[in-house]
């Protein structure tokens, strides 16, 4: 059983947002436990990432140090109001990343889902004990000048976003942004089932 608040859970999941999106490693370790695990669910080839690590520093370089030298300009959104815990610490949303990648300065924009489990590591700190990541796409947009990626970041509500608010947000994009066919796969957020069992 999870004693974790949701505010708890908030704060875990938002520090690990400014650890990713803002390239800041060090903050892993105020977020996960130091014998955390980081698994991977992969249903594309436009992305790659190890199918497993474990611990503080392993995670820190594979989602913060090694990304952030492909990706900048990243913000990453859970595809919710808020977290939802289940008796045994386990958090399921969806995801939309929209970022960078700095040596083609192409937009990519991605969506998956996630499963958190938190809890009390030892020591007794509240700390993200396990994560796994799906990424369901992670398509690459033809993008000179970031001009879509600023205007998508823009049309987007960081970093809680209702499912509402994303079908608004990728509406107000459309109705903006010349050759915006790209985001039509993007309108609805990726379905859980994925990270589920």
């Amino acid at each position: 059983m999870t004693s974790l608040s949701l505010s708890s859970a908030r704060s875990l999941l938002e520090c690990y947002l400014h650890a990713k999106d803002q390239n800041r490693p060090e903050l892993i370790a105020q977020c996960f436990a130091a014998e955390a695990t980081l698994t991977f669910s992969i249903a594309t080839d436009s992305i790659d990432f190890p199918r497993s690590v474990t611990g503080t520093d392993a995670i820190a370089k594979t989602l913060v140090s090694d990304f952030g030298e492909r990706f900048d300009r990243c913000r990453t959104y859970y595809v919710c109001v808020e977290p939802s815990l289940d008796a045994d610490g386990v958090c399921i949303m969806p995801w939309l990343v929209v970022m960078r990648e700095k040596e083609t300065e192409t937009l990519r924009l991605g969506k998956g889902a996630y499963r958190w489990r938190m809890g009390r590591a030892t020591g007794g700190a509240e700390r993200i004990v396990g994560l796994h990541i799906h990424i369901e796409r992670m398509d690459t947009i033809a993008d000179s000048g970031s001009v879509k990626l600023g205007a998508l970041q823009d049309a987007l509500t960081y970093p809680w976003m209702p499912t509402a608010m994303l079908m608004r947000g990728i509406q107000a994009f459309e109705k903006t942004c010349a050759n915006s066919a790209f985001v039509a796969a993007f309108r609805e957020p990726s379905s859980t089932d994925a990270v589920r069992g």
